[in-house]
């Protein structure tokens, strides 16, 4: 059985510990910036996703700028990104969107962000929660696998993650998961061999009393 009270916990825990050990990514930026580099993130590790966003922005900033550039100007840019050729087409669309119908402005709804080609929740929500503070939950692998972990969540895709998240966590706390989760994920609950020893939140998790007493 799923304690409200548990979830509240390890959100809370898993955020004060995180103030220690911010890895660069989830600042406050600007919308376009988070729009792009979460596009950018598809399929790829976070480090690499990094290191293509800041060569790009260092180049071009605005939607006018990636809109006009020929895409042998982009590809090289953002070739860490993985399927860069792809992911260089799409920055150019959604940027050329973004001047017709928005005046070169992000949307500051989750609604219209999805129309945008290669923008899927995930990205839409990164967007709401790191570019506007608004409340949602960006589900990618690690808040997937960790809310799979805890026990919070039975679920096989992130879009199923997103909506049981969405009926058991305040929603006061949405705002926190995508962050507090991916930095537990990168840092301690890892994909393979996960450091419970380590964690601060090992005695609410699943995963964890199923591996000490098998």
């Amino acid at each position: 059985m799923i304690r409200n009270k548990d979830i509240i916990t390890v959100i809370k825990t898993l955020k004060e510990k995180s103030k220690l050990s911010m890895l660069g990514q989830f600042s406050r930026e600007e919308p376009f910036y988070v729009l792009i580099s979460t596009v950018l993130s598809a399929r790829n590790k976070d480090d690499m996703t990094i290191i293509a966003t800041k060569k790009l922005f260092a180049k071009y900033k605005t939607p006018k700028q990636i809109a006009s550039a020929p895409l042998k100007k982009l590809e090289p840019l953002i070739k860490q990104s993985g399927f860069y050729k792809t992911k260089a087409k799409r920055i150019k669309e959604i940027s050329r969107i973004l001047l017709e119908k928005y005046k070169g402005k992000v949307p500051e709804d989750f609604d219209k962000l999805v129309e945008l080609p290669g923008v899927g929740r995930k990205t839409a929500g990164c967007v709401m929660v790191y570019a506007f503070g608004k409340p949602a939950i960006p589900v990618d692998t690690h808040v997937h696998r960790i809310s799979n972990r805890l026990g919070w969540v039975q679920t096989k895709t992130p879009e199923q993650t997103e909506q049981a998240l969405m009926k058991i966590v305040p929603r006061n706390l949405w705002i926190d998961v995508n962050e507090v989760l991916v930095i537990h994920g990168q840092t301690i609950c890892k994909p393979i061999r996960p450091w419970c020893d380590e964690c601060k939140v090992s005695k609410y998790c699943d995963f964890y009393w199923k591996k000490t007493t098998n």
